[in-house]
């Protein structure tokens, strides 16, 4: 059987020493004077404009919620990744044993390796390229520029592979690995399996209850975690 296999970005193919968080923080800098309201909003897990959307409501003002305010944010908030990175940049890093991992799935004839992210293109781009990781090699994706709603990203995925498939994968062809229980979920309506990670902020215990095929600590085993993308 071949497969769809489906790579979260934040927590699961790598760190970024909340660059991201930093980069939002001074998209909304310029929004709002005040941004007491932003660390009561958590970010994974969630889409790009999905966070931009809660971020307003947090901040008493869902009014804001309209997409060129949210498209306008969206730009500020890559232009102050780009200087992240460029000042922290050493400190995004992959998580242990991701590289091993898509080198052994980039062997087999059997995996199309894809992404399935809440961030927007641009800035999974500027993340993978700190980390090192060739955003090139993921041959097909679904991201927060695609929609807000991440349970909609999984067929998008999976419309986007159809060529290559002769069809849309579905059920057990597509796998999604991924580090938060959202990562678990989003794939419910095409019945994907998914393989959780806790190398973002949820731990072990916190993802086996959530139903995953598998759950790591890390992605370190590359055999044992082939066995449970394959199995």
């Amino acid at each position: 059987m071949r497969r769809l296999v489906l790579f979260d970005i934040d927590g699961t193919l790598l760190v970024s020493a909340h660059a991201g968080r930093r980069a939002l923080r001074v998209a909304f800098e310029d929004e709002y004077g005040d941004l007491s309201s932003f660390d009561s909003v958590r970010l994974d897990g969630k889409t790009d404009p999905q966070i931009i959307a809660e971020l307003h409501s947090a901040a008493g003002r869902p009014e804001r919620n309209t997409p060129e305010v949210i498209a306008r944010l969206l730009d500020r908030y890559v232009a102050a990744l780009e200087l992240e990175i460029a000042d922290r940049g050493h400190l995004v890093h992959p998580c242990p044993g991701v590289p091993e991992l898509l080198d052994a799935l980039a062997e087999r004839p059997d995996v199309v390796t894809g992404l399935l992210t809440g961030n927007i293109v641009p800035g999974a781009r500027l993340k993978l390229g700190a980390a090192r990781i060739d955003f090139g090699r993921f041959v097909v994706g679904a991201f927060g520029s695609d929609s807000a709603h991440r349970p909609d990203l999984p067929l998008i995925a999976a419309t986007r592979a159809a060529p290559l498939f002769g069809r849309a994968p579905h059920g057990d062809e597509v796998v999604i690995i991924g580090d938060t229980p959202a990562d678990v979920a989003c794939g419910a309506g095409i019945a994907a399996r998914a393989v959780a990670v806790a190398t973002g902020s949820y731990s072990v215990a916190e993802l086996v209850s959530t139903g995953a095929h598998a759950t790591f600590a890390t992605l370190a085993d590359t055999t044992a975690v082939l066995e449970a993308i394959l199995t």
